[in-house]
Order: C-alpha cells, then sequence, then structure tokens
C-alpha cells in the first residue's frame, strides 16, 4: 500500500516536471514572446528576487490574511446557520426557498453591493469573501444535519437530553464528514475571491501584486504571483485533507 502511494506521488512530480520542462522549452525557443511568457528559470528567479526584498511576502500574508478572516467567518456563521436549519425539519421548510434564491447568485453581482455598502475597504473584502465561502460549508453542514439517522434524535428526546446537548454529542459527530468536505470547498472558493477582491479594490495581496505586473508587462513578477497563488491553494487543500483524515479516522476505525 505505501509502495503504490509513493509510485503514484513520484508519477505525478514527474508529471508536473514534465509540463515544467515543456514551459521552459517553450520559452527558450521563443514560440511565445518573452513579454507575454517567461520561462520558469524567470520566474523562479523573480520569486526569490522578491522574497528577498521583502515585497512578495508582504503580498502574500496579505493574501493570507484576507483569505483567512473571510474563511473563517464563513465557517463559523454557515455551519452555526446549518446546524439550526439541519436539525429542524420545520426551519428547513421555511428557509429553503430563501436558500434556493441566495444561492446561485453570483458572487460578482454582489461585488458592486458590497462596494456601495463598505467602499473599497477590507470590510468589503471581508464581506464579499464570507458571502461566497459560506454557502459550501452552510449546504454541506444543513445536509449532513438532516441526514442524522431519525432514531438517534428519539433516543436523545428519550433520555431528555438537550438540544444543545443532541446537536454536540449526536449530530455534529455524525455530520462532520460532510461539514469538513465543505470547509475544503470554501477554502479554495475564499482564495479565488480574495485575489478579486485585491485586483478591484486594490488592497495589498498577491492579486494586486499580479495586476500591477500585467500592467507594466512584468511577466516574470506575473508568474511569480501566479505560481505562488497556486502553491497556496496546493497546501491549503492538503492542510484540510490532512485535518479531515485525522478528524474521521474514527469511520476507518469502526469498519
Amino acid at each position: 500500500m505505501n509502495r503504490a502511494v509513493l509510485y503514484w506521488r513520484a508519477a505525478s512530480f514527474a508529471v508536473a516536471a514534465g509540463f515544467v520542462g515543456l514551459w521552459q522549452l517553450i520559452a527558450d525557443q521563443r514560440l511565445v514572446s518573452p513579454v507575454f511568457l517567461p520561462g520558469p528559470d524567470r520566474a523562479w528567479a523573480s520569486l526569490v528576487r522578491g522574497f528577498a526584498s521583502g515585497d512578495l511576502l508582504d503580498k502574500l500574508l496579505g493574501t493570507l490574511e484576507h483569505m483567512a478572516y473571510g474563511w473563517f467567518v464563513a465557517s463559523i456563521a454557515g455551519i452555526a446557520l446549518g446546524a439550526m436549519i439541519g436539525s429542524s425539519r420545520t426551519m428547513r421548510s421555511y428557509v429553503a426557498p430563501s436558500l434556493e434564491f441566495l444561492r446561485p447568485l453570483p458572487v460578482s453581482a454582489v461585488i458592486p453591493v458590497a462596494i456601495a455598502m463598505f467602499g473599497l475597504t477590507q470590510s468589503m473584502a471581508l464581506f464579499v469573501i464570507a458571502f461566497g465561502a459560506i454557502w459550501p460549508m452552510l449546504l454541506a453542514t444543513i445536509h449532513g444535519f438532516a441526514a442524522v439517522e431519525p432514531r438517534l434524535y428519539e433516543v436523545a428526546r428519550s433520555l431528555h437530553m438537550s438540544r444543545l446537548a443532541i446537536i454536540f454529542k449526536i449530530a455534529l459527530p455524525s455530520a462532520s464528514p460532510d461539514i469538513l468536505a465543505g470547509m475544503r470547498l470554501s477554502v479554495t472558493v475564499a482564495l479565488i475571491l480574495s485575489v478579486v477582491c485585491e485586483i478591484l479594490a486594490g488592497l495589498d495581496g498577491l492579486g494586486h501584486w499580479v495586476l500591477l505586473s500585467a500592467r507594466a508587462f512584468r511577466s516574470a513578477d506575473l508568474f511569480a504571483g501566479v505560481i505562488l497563488l497556486g502553491v497556496i491553494g496546493y497546501l491549503t487543500a492538503l492542510a484540510m485533507s490532512v485535518v479531515e483524515k485525522r478528524l474521521l479516522k474514527w469511520r476507518s476505525s469502526g469498519h
């Protein structure tokens, strides 16, 4: 089993290395103008130079801050609201039409409203990121709580457990796989919206770095920012997968 995992990881790294090699070949042969496509060597040099000067590190921390704050607000609100809605059939009946109205609403349509309300500020970015990231968690939490075995609720009521006790001791552990899956999706949404808000509002972050680099035709700096965004997305997804496996270890041990 371990050998198979190592084999597939080595194969995935080999494919990635092949793409990087092809990218370098295209850049060296100037099949695309260097103004628009720098080689990976130039992008790496720009990445190192940006961290050495501290400019890129500041942008990285800015994006991480926007993403983390928005995702944290969305997590708290999404799980709390999802728990209340999902654990009550009556509330699901009343709230479902409103959710179906808001859920397909694109975040791009909310951005002008957020700008009108908060201006081009950090608060606007927090609102937009939280609004976009809340839906995977909210819907997953509602589904997880609604899918709890009804007999468990009957046993809890026969034991005269309080509503909070039922939520924390029965419903929440049962719904945790859905909640964690929603959180893993929402962290990616939070990263994307952080970049969008930084571009639109000129907030300090990698989105602003990429925008300024594109306007100045600094293709190496632009690709350095894009690569860094990809690394952030990969590492956050990997971290969420590790957390999910740790917290749901009881599922595998129970089978």
